[in-house]
């Protein structure tokens, strides 16, 4: 009687273990998802609040390691189930590489822009080469680039003090994709329009020389915008990066934008190329990360707490809470990006 018993209660254990086993699979499984991600979203990804929905509404959660655009869509990613790059070039080299993703969508968009002090900001102005229009600071990207061609030194436009030759500092173009947008603004603005197959060949050779100039680039635009803010106006005293960068700055360190706030200046490039961050789904469980990362809740975290444009704001009455002067409103000198056929010449004349 009492091995009936004891029967009876392991038969009640295991029916009892079943049906919790049961009322978690119903309350949802947490679905972890792996991929590559571009540096300048790991703010975003990694807010709390992003987390949260993710987790209590989509039984999701994104395990990523951060890569340059280029990279992730070039290199082997085999056994990940997203990308998220930084741009829509990189999905036309991943279906050039690779034929069709399972899914793809634009998440948000940032422009474009370059970063300086505002002593630089200052001496481009006297020398014609940025206008303030709204409070506004716009950078002529023909009589830039034309500065940069011709060697001009930041001494022979009143900035003594900085050494050497005008140039901009960048992300690796073959790697990162800051660096590679910039690239192809270049390449537009060295063309006289949009780079294509039918004039890439003859500014491939200017585009070389002013990227020479260089030296060591960063492979992470989060990196390069890091040692800006760091390293002061001498080691850097111009670069390209994303307008969303200094946004999540100003929100996210409140004290050390106060500090700072006074001296660092935003230049919109005329024309400027928009950054499209679109999510790539390799497989299924990846597309899953599209639909939340959709969500409106979490647009309007990208755009408010991290700087990210998304078709939820409204700008006119938006950008105060940044405490940032001179964003633009809305960005309206736009050039496309060269194809990606020609980014990829672009991209071997600079390995």
């Amino acid at each position: 009687m009492k091995t009936k018993w004891i029967g009876l209660g392991i038969i009640l254990a295991v029916i009892a273990a079943a049906g919790i086993y049961m009322a978690v699979r119903q309350g949802g499984t947490v679905l972890e998802i792996d991929g590559y991600v571009g540096g300048e979203k790991l703010g975003l990804l990694e807010d709390e609040e992003v987390v949260e929905i993710l987790e209590d509404d989509y039984k999701l959660a994104m395990d990523y390691a951060r890569v340059g655009s280029i990279e992730m869509v070039t290199e082997d990613s085999e056994g990940r189930d997203f990308l998220f790059p930084s741009n829509q070039t990189a999905l036309e080299l991943y279906e050039q590489n690779y034929g069709t993703p399972v899914r793809s969508e634009i998440i948000f968009n940032t422009p474009i822009v370059l970063y300086t002090r505002r002593t630089v900001a200052e001496a481009l102005e006297a020398a014609g080469m940025v206008t303030g229009r709204g409070g506004v600071l716009y950078a002529d990207m023909s009589q830039l680039t034309q500065c940069i061609e011709d060697g001009v030194q930041w001494a022979d436009i009143g900035l003594p003090q900085l050494y050497g030759a005008v140039t901009v500092g960048t992300t690796d173009p073959t790697k990162s994709n800051s660096g590679n947008m910039f690239a192809g603004l270049l390449a537009n603005t060295l063309c006289g329009g949009v780079a294509d197959e039918s004039n890439i060949q003859g500014i491939l050779p200017r585009l070389q020389a002013i990227f020479q100039k260089l030296g060591y680039m960063e492979t992470s635009s989060s990196d390069l915008f890091d040692q800006f803010l760091k390293t002061g106006m001498g080691a850097k005293p111009l670069i390209a990066g994303y307008e969303s960068q200094l946004l999540e700055f100003a929100v996210q360190n409140p004290d050390a934008w106060e500090q700072v706030k006074g001296d660092i200046v935003m230049l919109y490039p005329t024309p400027t190329v928009w950054s499209s961050h679109v999510y790539i789904a390799l497989d299924e469980d990846g597309a899953a990360g599209i639909d939340a990362l959709l969500d409106e809740r979490i647009q309007t975290l990208a755009w408010e707490k991290h700087g990210f444009r998304t078709g939820l704001y409204d700008a006119a009455s938006d950008l105060s809470h940044f405490q940032v002067d001179g964003v633009a409103e809305e960005v309206t000198q736009v050039a496309p990006m060269p194809d990606a056929d020609t980014m990829n010449r672009i991209i071997e004349a600079l390995q």
